[in-house]
């Protein structure tokens, strides 16, 4: 049988933020205040959801958590991270097994059982049957699921996402957003989850922290006590984006 890195999926495991804060050199060597004072904490098996307007820093603070970038001040306490960028970087010379088995074949499998472990995966994530197609004959939305199986597959209990559905049309965006959240309660793990989009940050999150222009300064912490599966457009939905949107707006970050 092959061997998978998430047979067993962890439950998560505990991340702590804690006065984060980092200044870069712009193209143009001027410094750039990115992030200010951020703290935050993802518990074991939660999804926690980062909104904010464009350019506030979310970004930066997911390769700083994931170890890609270092902060001038303040800790990073948690296990290493998986990072799934906005782009799903598919190897268009690879079919959809193969980069989906990338993260076992970097851990260093052989290709056969990394092929094989991929597939045990692909069935649980609906991608049965597509296995040997090359990235261009794959929807946005399939193309999305191949990229969160070579994520999941590097058997990281902590996941970063960066915007996963942001090139993604409206209908395929809510279909693919209730296949997440499918997907992470059979294969648990602790989820810290950017967007711009306050709205998926509440159908998806335990918990949204909300982010201030740049720098990067939390405004509100929301939790989300809604049973699940969540829908957009429902009203309690909607009352907590008004909530959201209410303090990004009040910090003049606009909605």
């Amino acid at each position: 049988m092959p061997v998978r890195p998430a047979a067993s999926p962890p439950a998560g495991a505990e991340l702590r933020v804690e006065d984060l804060g980092l200044t870069y050199r712009s193209e143009r060597g001027e410094p750039v205040r990115a992030l200010d004072g951020v703290s935050l904490r993802a518990r074991p098996g939660e999804l926690v959801a980062v909104v904010g307007p464009s350019g506030c820093g979310k970004t930066t603070l997911l390769e700083v958590v994931c170890g890609l970038r270092d902060a001038d001040r303040g800790t990073v306490a948690g296990p290493p991270a998986a990072l799934m960028p906005q782009r799903d970087l598919l190897l268009p010379w690879l079919d959809a097994l193969e980069n989906a088995a990338l993260s076992l074949r970097v851990a260093g499998q052989r290709r056969g059982a990394a092929r094989e472990g991929a597939r045990e995966l692909f069935c649980e994530l609906g991608l049965d049957g597509f296995e040997h197609a090359r990235p261009e004959e794959l929807s946005g939305g399939m193309r999305q699921r191949v990229a969160f199986a070579r994520t999941l597959l590097s058997g990281k209990q902590l996941l970063c996402l960066d915007e996963p559905f942001a090139g993604l049309d409206a209908i395929t965006r809510s279909e693919m957003q209730q296949w997440l959240a499918r997907s992470l309660q059979a294969e648990p793990r602790t989820v810290l989850l950017v967007t711009h989009d306050v709205e998926e940050a509440i159908v998806l999150g335990d918990r949204v922290i909300v982010l201030s222009r740049r720098p990067g300064r939390v405004l509100a912490e929301l939790e989300v006590a809604l049973p699940r599966p969540r829908r957009a457009g429902h009203a309690a939905v909607a009352e907590l984006r008004a909530r959201a949107l209410a303090e990004l707006a009040g910090a003049g970050a606009g909605s």
